[in-house]
C-alpha cells in the first residue's frame, strides 16, 4: 500500500530500509525520526481509509513512493531562489513541495508561482504545512530535509523524483465549489487581503459588502483561471479597519464570484471522482485536502474513498490552492 497512517517505530523502520518517503505528522513525532530519503510538513489531521477523518500528534501520514521511482533527490528553496523550481525539475517524473505557512516563502510562492520561468513544464505537486488548531500563534509550522535533519520555518524544501521509464506522472485537481449567481468581483492590485472591491465594476469596501450581503465566508470565492476554478479561501474580515484577508491571493483583473453551497460534502465528493475519474482510482498514490473542507464539512470520520493524505493548510498543484483536493496519479506508458 503507498498510502497509510502509520506508528513511529513503523515509519523509522521504513526510512531504515532506505524507503523513499513523503510524510506528514506533527513537529513531536517528525522530530525523532532517523535521516533517509524522506521529506516531510507539519500537520496533525489525517483523512485515512480505515478510519475517515481523524487528528493525532502520534501517528504520520506515509505516502512511500520507492516501487515507481527511479531516483530522488532533495533540495532546499527560500522565497528568493524558488522562482528556479520549474527550471530544476525531473526531466520524466514529478516535484514533491512542502512550505511552512505565513512564512516569506509561502506568501512569496503564492503571489509569483505563475511568473516562475518553464511554470508548468513539469508536475509540481505538494502543500503548506501547519500546526494543530489549538496551537495557533504558539507553534510555528515546519519542514523537514530527511536527508540532512534540518527542520526549517521558512523555506521549501522540494523532492525531485524520476520515474521509472515506463511510468508518467500527472496531477488532478477536485474542487467541488463553483461559481454562484451573484455579482462578479474584481480587485486592483494582487495580495492577500483587499480593503476595496469593484463589484459589476462599481467600486465598494469589501468588508461592508460581505456583511451587507450577509455572505457566508466559509464559502470562498471562485474564478476561472482559463478553464480551472479556483478558490479564494476567507481567512477573516476585520470589522474595525475594514479589511478582508485571505488565505491565497487574489489577483488583478480576475473575476471572481462567491461560491455556492454544499450540501453533503462527501456526496458531492463522489459525485465529482465519478465524474472526473471514473470508478478506477488505482493510479491515485497521494492526494491532500483542505483544513477548511475538514472542519466546515465536518469530515472527521468520514471516508472520501482513495483520496487519503494529509490535511493541509494549503494546497499545491502547479500554484497554491485552497479549500481543494490535490491529487498524483502515476500511470503506465
Amino acid at each position: 500500500m503507498n498510502q497509510s497512517i502509520m506508528k513511529l517505530d513503523e515509519v523509522q523502520k521504513k526510512i531504515s530500509e532506505g524507503r523513499s518517503l513523503l510524510l506528514a505528522g506533527d513537529e513531536s513525532v517528525l522530530m525523532q525520526l532517523p535521516q533517509g530519503n524522506w521529506v516531510g510538513g507539519t500537520i496533525p489531521y489525517f483523512i485515512t481509509k480505515e478510519h475517515g477523518g481523524l487528528s493525532s500528534r502520534e501517528l504520520i501520514f506515509v505516502t512511500d513512493i520507492t516501487d515507481f521511482t527511479e531516483s530522488v533527490s532533495i533540495a532546499q528553496y527560500n522565497k528568493d531562489t524558488l522562482a528556479k523550481v520549474y527550471e530544476d525539475g525531473p526531466r520524466q517524473g514529478f516535484s514533491f513541495i512542502l512550505i511552512p505557512a505565513a512564512s516569506e516563502t509561502h506568501l512569496s510562492f503564492a503571489i509569483n508561482a505563475p511568473n516562475y520561468k518553464s511554470f508548468g513544464i513539469s508536475p509540481l505537486i505538494g502543500w503548506i504545512a501547519g500546526v494543530h488548531l489549538q496551537d495557533l500563534g504558539i507553534k510555528i509550522p515546519k519542514v523537514f530535509n530527511g536527508n540532512t535533519g534540518s527542520m526549517l520555518e521558512d523555506a521549501a524544501i522540494v523532492l525531485r523524483a524520476e520515474l521509472k521509464p515506463d511510468k508518467l506522472a500527472e496531477i488532478g485537481i477536485l474542487n467541488l465549489f463553483e461559481q454562484g449567481d451573484g455579482d462578479s468581483l474584481t480587485f486592483s492590485s494582487d495580495g492577500f487581503s483587499a480593503r476595496n472591491v469593484m463589484v459589476n465594476g462599481a467600486p465598494q469596501n469589501f468588508a461592508a459588502y460581505l456583511q451587507a450581503h450577509k455572505l457566508d465566508t466559509r464559502l470562498p470565492i471562485v474564478a476561472n483561471y482559463y478553464g480551472a476554478l479556483v478558490n479564494i479561501s476567507f481567512q477573516g474580515v476585520d470589522e474595525q479597519d475594514k479589511v478582508v484577508r485571505f488565505y491565497a491571493p487574489v489577483f488583478s483583473g480576475i473575476h471572481y464570484k462567491h461560491a455556492k453551497p454544499i450540501a453533503d460534502y462527501v456526496v458531492a465528493f463522489d459525485a465529482q471522482v465519478q465524474k472526473q475519474i471514473g470508478s478506477d482510482t488505482d493510479n491515485v498514490v497521494f492526494s491532500c485536502n483542505c483544513i477548511l473542507n475538514y472542519l466546515f464539512s465536518n469530515l472527521e470520520n468520514k471516508k472520501t474513498g482513495s483520496f487519503v493524505g494529509p490535511v493541509t493548510f494549503g494546497e499545491i498543484a502547479y500554484q497554491l490552492l485552497n479549500q481543494t483536493i490535490v491529487y498524483l496519479e502515476i500511470k503506465d506508458i
